[in-house]
C-alpha cells in the first residue's frame, strides 16, 4: 500500500467536514484498489463501473460511520466487496431471467476485426479468464496479494480469516491458475 495511513486519516477527517477536495483525493488514491476488489469479487468487468460508482457513493454517505480512520482500508474493502457481491447476485437473477434474449442479441451482432497485437491481447485475456475462473475464496486473496500488493496480515484482516488460511488459499489459487493456464494453451 503506497499511501500513508496518516495521510488517509487527514483526508478522512476533511471528507467528514464536507471537504470535497479531501474526498476527491481519497477517491483518486484508492480507486484502483476499489476496482481490484470489485473485479476480484465479481470476476467480471461487465458491471465494474456501476459497482465502483456505487461504492464511492456509499463512502460519501457513510464516511461518518467509519469508527476508526486507521482501519479505512479494511472498511473500504468491505464496502467494495459487499457491493460487488450484491451486484453479482442481481446479475445472476437477471441472467436466469434474460438468458434466451441475450443469446439472440449476441448472434445478431457482427464480429469486429482485431487490431493491435493480437497474441498479447489473447494471452492477457487467457490470464484474466483463468483468474475469473478461480472460486471467490481463492480469487479475492490472489487479487489482493498480487495486484494490490497487500501483505498476508492485511488480507487476513480484511477477509476476517487467519494468516495461515490466507497462505493456503494463495497456494491453492496459484496451483489452480497453473493448471488452468496449462490446459488453456493452444498447443495442448
Amino acid at each position: 500500500m503506497a499511501h500513508g495511513a496518516a495521510d488517509d486519516c487527514e483526508l478522512i477527517a476533511g471528507a467528514r467536514r464536507g471537504d470535497r477536495q479531501a474526498l476527491d483525493a481519497l477517491v483518486r488514491r484508492h480507486d484502483r484498489f476499489v476496482r481490484g476488489v470489485v473485479y476480484s469479487t465479481l470476476g467480471s468487468v461487465h458491471q465494474l463501473e456501476d459497482v465502483v460508482q456505487q461504492v464511492w457513493t456509499t463512502v460519501c454517505q457513510q464516511i461518518d460511520s467509519l469508527v476508526d480512520p486507521a482501519r479505512w482500508q479494511s472498511w473500504l474493502f468491505r464496502l467494495a466487496r459487499n457491493a460487488a457481491i450484491d451486484a453479482g447476485m442481481r446479475q445472476s437473477r437477471q441472467r436466469r431471467t434474460h438468458a434466451p434474449l441475450a443469446a439472440v442479441g449476441e448472434a445478431a451482432q457482427p464480429g469486429r476485426a482485431p487490431t493491435g497485437d493480437l497474441a498479447a491481447r489473447e494471452e492477457h485475456e487467457r490470464i484474466l479468464a483463468a483468474i475469473r475462473g478461480l472460486p471467490a475464496i481463492y480469487r479475492e486473496p490472489f487479487v489482493l496479494r498480487h495486484l494490490e500488493e497487500w501483505s498476508y496480515a492485511e488480507i487476513a484482516e480484511a477477509l476476517d480469516i487467519p494468516v495461515d488460511t490466507v497462505e493456503t488459499r494463495l497456494v491453492r489459487a496459484r496451483r489452480l491458475l497453473r493448471e488452468a493456464l496449462g490446459s488453456l494453451r493452444p498447443d495442448s
